[in-house]
């Protein structure tokens, strides 16, 4: 059974940065391909980006240039780096391994 619990939401202001954590446990084998996803208050749930096993990553048009994903397998951690938040960036993000995802962080961006 995969577990994946995600860190590091919160409020920050417009032009900010936050980085997400996303830590995996059980049942790792296999694909180690990892996803992040986003959902705002009354849209559905977007594809922000992925990152492989091997660090290959590729990222929604609406966060390139601005997030990052990265991977420390040592740590069974995954991380999203956003930089210069907007508004529009706020939504509970989201970490998916296989058909396993997360609980969730609330992203806040004030403007």
């Amino acid at each position: 059974q995969v577990h994946l619990v995600e860190s590091g939401g919160g409020l920050v202001q417009a032009g900010g940065s936050l980085r997400l954590s996303c830590v995996i446990s059980g049942g790792t084998e296999g694909s180690k391909t990892m996803e992040w996803y986003r959902q705002a208050p009354g849209k559905q749930r977007e594809w922000v980006g992925v990152i492989t096993g091997v660090g290959v990553t590729n990222y929604a048009d609406s966060v390139r240039g601005r997030f990052t994903i990265s991977r420390d397998n040592a740590k069974n951690t995954v991380y999203l780096q956003m930089n210069n938040l907007k508004a529009e960036d706020t939504a509970v993000y989201y970490c998916k391994h296989r058909d396993f995802w997360g609980q969730g962080t609330q992203v806040t961006v004030s403007s």
